[in-house]
């Protein structure tokens, strides 16, 4: 069992590509190379293969790391199942795993989620689909501030909130502030439920 994120830069239209490219190549670059791994095409599109295990959380970091381009947001579909074809590239490759995740893409184009979980389980499909929704009433309002301190958090999830405040040149009461509105303690539940259920789907 593999997850495929497929997803797309909403109103990339709007914003130059080198704002986001270069942010994206190198997160992407973590998980093996390209084009076997991932592939950013048709301008704005991209797809990555991740085990199911990181894949929410490799999802919500790619949202806190468009989001913290100010104007930009991202459109994910996470499908997670077998891989039963090998292609040349991520792109080309086949099976449950990707067909999910394309579909469940096209269906997001139509409404205003921006992230959604297919997994071929219709009682974790719903639950973790209605707890996605709940959490991006907030994720979908992240501020540039709020998105740069997620992307930090959940990259280093070991650092305290000192090592953070250093590094980013403000005071702990400052990044304490931040982590509180950006909500990591409803991601840092979220993540956890889904860490939970994985072993059943």
């Amino acid at each position: 069992m593999i997850a495929i994120i497929t997803g797309d830069i909403i109103d990339s239209e709007k914003h130059a590509s080198s704002e986001w490219m270069e942010l994206l190549k190198n997160f992407f670059a973590q998980f093996g190379p390209s084009p076997m791994n991932w592939e950013i095409y048709r301008g704005d599109e991209f797809q990555l293969k991740v085990n199911k295990e990181n894949a929410l959380l490799t999802a919500i970091r790619i949202k806190a790391l468009i989001k913290s381009v100010k104007g930009l947001d991202v459109r994910m579909a996470i499908g997670i199942g077998l891989e039963t074809f090998l292609g040349a590239g991520v792109t080309e490759s086949n099976g449950p795993a990707y067909q999910l995740s394309g579909r469940t893409l096209e269906s997001l184009k139509d409404s205003k989620i921006s992230l959604s979980i297919a997994t071929d389980n219709e009682f974790y499909d719903r639950t973790l689909n209605l707890m996605l929704r709940l959490s991006l009433d907030f994720m979908d309002d992240w501020s540039v501030v709020s998105a740069e301190i997620m992307t930090l958090v959940l990259e280093n999830p070991e650092a305290s909130q000192k090592e953070i405040a250093k590094q980013l040149g403000i005071k702990q009461s400052a990044v304490s502030q931040r982590l509180k509105r950006a909500r990591l303690d409803l991601v840092e539940e979220l993540l956890a439920y889904y860490q939970h259920v994985c072993p059943e789907f």
